[in-house]
């Protein structure tokens, strides 16, 4: 059986030969993560980094700010710099309306980029350590660590005016 010349042109002419395979296997391609600080771990008794993939990590806000987003997008967005306990310091997001943190707060942190903040690659999880969760939320409570209302109770604040 002949090979047509136009078939080796199909992927650019770049197929390899059977003896070239034998000389020098595929090489499968490395998968880089796109949270890497969370597969970094610290022993501190034996002073050792391993990588073990974790899906949270734990550490403590140096720095809370805001931050604009790239060139479309216009809002003043919450952040915060966090130093993990595997030593590693990361921008975190902060989800949500309003936030209670502050410089030394304990937050957890998981993955997730923001796609608008430049360098920003992890999520603070809220209603957890420090973090309260998002006072007034009805849809999606878990994802914002908000309480279940009571039932009965309103979330709109009292009008102020006369009763009939």
């Amino acid at each position: 059986m002949a090979i047509h010349p136009e078939s080796l042109l199909q992927n650019g002419g770049l197929m390899a030969t059977i003896s070239q395979l034998i000389r020098k296997s595929r090489k499968s391609k490395i998968k880089k993560s796109k949270s890497p600080a969370l597969l970094v771990n610290l022993n501190t008794l034996e002073k050792k980094v391993t990588t073990v993939a974790s899906p949270l990590k734990r550490g403590v806000c140096t720095r809370v700010g805001t931050m604009t987003p790239k060139k479309p997008n216009s809002a003043l967005r919450k952040y915060a710099k966090v130093k993990l306990t595997n030593g590693l310091e990361v921008l975190a997001y902060i989800p949500g309306e309003g936030h209670n943190l502050q410089e030394h707060s304990v937050v957890l942190l998981r993955g997730g980029r923001v796609k608008d903040l430049p360098g920003v690659r992890y999520h603070i999880v809220r209603g957890t350590l420090d973090t309260q969760g998002v006072g007034k939320r009805k849809q999606q409570r878990s994802a914002y660590g908000a309480k279940r209302p009571k039932p009965g109770a309103t979330l709109e604040a009292p009008t102020k005016g006369k009763k009939k």
